[in-house]
């Protein structure tokens, strides 16, 4: 009898143990999804809810580095550089040999300001890549913060030769000599650069400093028109260039970039100052007074403004307020001789002569201060045209046009900020039209994309959720993804088939989608044809998720080694956009008047390089809805690239019309 007990209990022990293991390989398996929805979530930029899906993960193993690094590269993006630094030094501890938990923790420093912090992390990280030029180019950005100019200049010496094409490291070597005084081969440096990429616009924005800073105002005009030509809209560019303009006597020239620049960016302080100035010397002094109350507002503490002020309230007639300005500035600087001359002149048009006495004996006093050599010390023995932006001491300069500072030309390499896919990549086709609830709004498009089956849709759904088709989609805030969660949990599927069946399942998908869980939704849809295959939307939001699946896989295989690619990687990739492409052929077939079917098809044929398909499909979009900006702009690119130059650029032109800025710098290059 205890035998068998025994044999039994031996028996119970070995299924207790199998239980086990096949849990902690399915709760293995579960914690690996998550990792892979939380990636998601990141690759798509929706920062706070890819953090919520780490967080599980840390909550049930913290011993698993992974998730501290995503956390922490999420955190990064969404300017939690202490949470990043920290979750980051979790990762190392639990593995030094994840690199980029190195990289990305120097980054998180660098904006703490902690440089040493930075260069040793990169120090460590080299060890495993001792040539990525990323790195190299962060290190020398990290010397030059520190001030150790030889250290910055030889590591770029060594950067040139690790990348000789990396045209970056010419303007750090700029930098590097303005930094030691050396504007010649400064210049000589950012010369080179402009020659080897001529198509770069930042690099001649350097030159044009370098050349303001020389006075060589035509050329550094040459080069800002140069830069404004090539770049996309970038104020500073205007406002330097107003600068040459205003050098150059061209005040209607200088006016105009002002107001372009401050319509960018309406409170760019270099921007309203000088107009300011510009304005004053034209005699549009009530229109100078707003732009220096805008100044003030910004930087109560702006004696230069304060002053302006005073001397244009002081001509339109506002006694008082010019008084009170006159007080604010010589309370701050009780040297400033010509600040009590002007009080002065006006208390005595005031009438208030003692008052006036006063000031003017403090004036007397003054100069016979400066006739026996007492230097004033709001007074500068230099003589300038110009001002720097960092400047405020010398109250005398006031009337001065402001120059940017001239440091940080250059700009730290971030491969870890928002999608890795898309960096140094400037002219790219418009997203996908998605089925969704959330839109990211826009200032200057104002076509709302329409087809009345989605009206149907959303009049018999019973919610306050409607659904809409866009190109902008967006994350979702946490009150939102709360609400899609409680979605997922609590809704009520009807078994069986027909529409009533593949709706919820949809609305479902839906819902796991707006979450980044890609494999649920695709469940959830593949269940939907099932109940009802004539049913079109499940077939358009289908292929949107395998695009963006396919799309997520082969950002990652960029860590994978070349023999991982070729087994799963690239394969997995076409497939899905294979079942895409078949899934919107059902689309069409259902619904032929439903123009963003043929759009998405056009975008997925267009990124496997199928452009007289792509040409089709967007001029039969277009066919349909003639006043959908991204449809010509994505035909236009394809026409570019298929060598047709006139109608791309009519394209373009018509996307710009219709709302793409972005089309104008296009056409700027193509042209060029």
């Amino acid at each position: 009898m205890l035998n068998a007990i025994l044999h039994i209990s031996g028996r119970l022990a070995s299924l207790l143990l199998l239980f086990m293991a096949a849990m902690a390989a399915r709760a293995q398996i579960n914690t690996d999804r998550v990792i892979d929805i939380g990636r998601n979530a990141l690759y798509f930029e929706d920062y706070v809810l890819s953090i919520q899906y780490f967080n599980q993960v840390i909550n049930v193993k913290p011993y698993l580095c992974e998730p501290y690094f995503y956390r922490g590269l999420a955190k990064l993006n969404l300017e939690d550089y202490r949470g990043a630094e920290e979750d980051c030094t979790r990762t190392i501890e639990c593995n030094p040999f994840v690199v980029n938990a190195y990289n990305v923790r120097a980054l998180a420093r660098i904006n703490l300001k902690d440089y040493d912090g930075a260069i040793e992390d990169y120090r460590a990280a080299m060890k495993y890549d001792p040539e990525n030029v990323g790195v190299l180019h962060n290190i020398s950005m990290c010397y030059l913060e520190e001030k150790k100019y030889e250290e910055a200049d030889s590591l770029l010496n060594y950067l040139m030769k690790v990348s000789p094409g990396y045209n970056d490291a010419y303007i750090l070597k700029s930098q590097v000599n303005l930094e030691m005084g050396d504007t010649a081969q400064a210049y000589a440096y950012a010369d080179e650069a402009v020659k080897r990429d001529p198509y770069e616009s930042a690099y001649w924005s350097v030159r044009a400093m370098i050349e303001l800073m020389r006075e060589e105002y035509s050329e550094a005009e040459s080069d800002l028109t140069q830069a404004i030509r090539l770049g996309i809209n970038n104020a500073n560019n205007y406002i330097n260039r107003a600068l040459a303009r205003y050098n150059l006597k061209d005040l209607r020239g200088a006016m105009a970039d002002y107001d372009e620049a401050l319509d960018l960016e309406p409170n760019n302080y270099i921007g309203l100052y000088n107009r300011g100035l510009l304005r004053a010397q034209v005699g549009d002094d009530n229109r100078a007074i707003e732009d220096f109350d805008k100044v003030i507002e910004m930087n109560p503490g702006n004696m230069m403004a304060i002053f302006n002020r005073a001397l244009l309230r002081d001509n339109t007639g506002d006694y008082e307020g010019a008084v009170d300005d006159y007080g604010t500035v010589l309370e701050r600087y009780p040297e400033f001789a010509y600040g009590y001359r002007r009080r002065a002149d006006l208390y005595r048009k005031m009438g208030k002569t003692k008052l006036a006495a006063a000031d003017e004996d403090k004036l007397f006093n003054l100069v016979l201060d400066e006739q026996f050599g007492k230097q004033n010390p709001n007074c500068s023995t230099v003589t300038r045209e110009t001002r720097s932006e960092s400047d405020e001491e010398d109250v005398d300069d006031y009337g001065k046009m402001v120059v940017a500072d001239a440091g940080d030309l250059a700009s730290y390499n971030s491969d870890y900020r928002g999608r890795v896919q898309n960096r140094n990549v400037e002219v790219r086709m418009q997203p996908l039209v998605a089925m969704t609830y959330y839109e990211q709004p826009s200032e200057l498009i104002n076509h709302s994309l329409y087809y009345h089956d989605i009206d149907v849709l959303n009049a018999g759904s019973g919610t306050s959720l409607k659904l809409i088709m866009t190109t902008r989609e967006r994350p979702l805030t946490q009150k939102e993804a709360d609400l899609h969660f409680s979605l997922i949990n609590g809704r009520k599927l009807d078994a069986g088939q027909g529409r009533s069946c593949a709706e919820q399942r949809l609305r479902r998908a839906l819902d796991f989608y707006l979450v980044q869980d890609f494999d649920s939704a695709l469940d959830d849809l593949g269940e939907a044809v099932v109940c009802d295959a004539t049913f079109f939307p499940v077939y358009f939001v289908r292929s949107l998720i395998l695009c963006k699946k396919a799309e997520v896989e082969q950002s990652q295989r960029v860590t994978e080694t070349a023999s991982d690619r070729r087994e799963s990687g690239v394969q997995t990739g076409v497939r899905d956009y294979d079942r895409a492409l078949s899934d919107l052929d059902m689309v069409t077939g259902l619904a032929p008047d439903f123009a963003y079917a043929y759009y998405n098809r056009g975008c997925i044929k267009a990124m496997l390089k199928d452009f007289l398909g792509a040409l089709d499909d967007f001029s039969k979009t277009i066919e349909l809805d003639g006043s959908f900006a991204e449809a010509y702009y994505n035909r236009g690119l394809v026409n570019v690239f298929l060598g047709n130059n006139k109608q791309g650029i009519d394209d373009l032109s018509r996307a710009g019309e219709l709302g793409i800025a972005a089309s104008y710098n296009v056409i700027k290059r193509f042209r060029k």
